[in-house]
């Protein structure tokens, strides 16, 4: 067996991680204890202890179980097992434990919809990624969702300690580690216990004699790199990312730009940028965008890892700089009013070759400071505001210019 399985709790209490769910008294174990088992969604990051919690489950259920990882199982795959549901063996109902379910299309998982609905089956399905995306909303709305944490590296000593006295076991007692080692590797794996184990096994055997600290560092430098481009890990860190720039936390900025692209992804980071530019710094510093245009368009032409270069600075300068959203806030205050009222453009706006058009248009440039008060709007929005200066050196001396010119 790999040692991740020979390592898996067989119980609650033995579990890394996860108190909010398995500590005596939480809500989850409490209903699992009942003996009542509601269809179950679990969610979280690989190596946390969804599949382990799945298994503990089915031991203390008298149903038929049965399992399926959704990345290779078939809908005939389904349906044989949904079938067992009419014959004796599986009349007290069966137990169905579904691996990253968010593989299965539409059709598969309404498949289930009928057994699930009528209680011939319990769903546990267990998904990496947010499953108010990824599971049909029918069946998830039929289960209760469980999110699962990273685990925590003082909670992974236990089982790294298990399992290297496995493998010590195994080869005969031959070598020594010590909890240095141990914590070393927990904290590298970014809170997954599976990684945490494989990455034990590989500094094991690279090791002549005792495991080593720098050893375990090496091997597992980059395993704690969460980043999955597809799912919540790479629009929490770009979140997480944009956040701290509009915060103005330049050392959380580069903290999250350095995740982003050590992750690999140049491009989700200069698309943020460019958008950063102008909906959080805007019009309190306008070059903005243009420098970190500028940035970007050198961070491509170089790629990667001379790209970060360029990156940092144009992190730390969105970040340091003033903050507006006040043109960004303009467009959509206009947005919404156009959804409920479009409004007819004034005659005297429209193209001269435009039926209804008429004279009366006043060409600014012909006044005084090239401005003259007449109606741009249309009569029902003539008094509408949607921009609002925002308090800044460069939009306040705009607002005074324009105070100036309209008296």
């Amino acid at each position: 067996m790999p040692l991740a399985d020979r390592v898996r709790p067989k119980s609650f209490d033995d579990m890394a991680g996860q108190k909010h769910l398995l500590s005596a008294g939480a809500p989850f174990r409490r209903i699992i204890e009942s003996g009542h088992l509601p269809s179950l969604v679990f969610h979280g990051p690989p190596g946390t202890g969804k599949t382990t919690v799945a298994d503990i489950v089915a031991k203390r259920c008298n149903k038929l179980f049965y399992r399926i990882n959704a990345t290779v199982a078939s809908l005939s795959d389904v349906r044989d097992i949904l079938g067992q549901s009419e014959t004796l063996i599986g009349s007290d109902g069966i137990l169905l434990y579904i691996d990253e379910i968010q593989y299965f299309n539409k059709k598969q998982q309404q498949s289930l919809l009928e057994y699930v609905e009528d209680g011939r089956v319990t769903l546990i399905c267990s998904t990496t990624e947010n499953p108010y995306f990824t599971i049909y909303g029918a069946l998830l709305s039929r289960s209760t969702v469980f999110e699962f944490n990273p685990v925590e590296p003082m909670e992974i000593m236990p089982v790294l300690r298990r399992a290297f006295d496995i493998l010590n076991g195994d080869m005969g007692g031959a070598k020594h580690c010590s909890d240095e080692v141990l914590l070393a590797i927990a904290y590298a794996c970014g809170g997954d216990a599976r990684k945490a184990v494989s990455a034990l096994e590989n500094v094991y055997y690279a090791s002549e004699k005792d495991l080593s600290v720098p050893l375990a560092r090496e091997l597992t430098q980059r395993s704690g790199m969460r980043f999955d481009r597809d799912g919540n890990e790479h629009y929490d860190l770009l979140s997480a990312f944009q956040k701290s720039i509009r915060g103005s936390d330049e050392n959380a900025s580069i903290y999250y730009l350095a995740r982003i692209l050590e992750g690999g992804d140049l491009i989700s980071a200069c698309r943020r940028l460019l958008i950063i530019a102008c909906e959080d710094i805007g019009l309190a510093y306008p070059m903005a965008i243009t420098i970190v245009k500028s940035c970007v368009d050198a961070a491509i032409q170089v790629g990667l890892p001379e790209a970060k270069i360029p990156l940092a600075q144009a992190t730390i300068l969105l970040a340091t700089s003033p903050k507006s959203n006040s043109a960004f806030s303009a467009y959509f205050a206009a947005e919404e009013i156009m959804a409920n009222s479009g409004g007819e453009v004034p005659d005297h706006l429209k193209d001269n070759h435009s039926p209804g058009a008429k004279e009366g248009y006043l060409y600014p440039h012909n006044f005084s400071n090239s401005y003259v008060k007449q109606q741009y709007l249309p009569n029902e929005l003539k008094n509408k505001k949607f921009y609002r200066y925002g308090d800044n050196k460069t939009e306040k001396a705009a607002e005074e210019y324009q105070k100036k010119i309209k008296g």
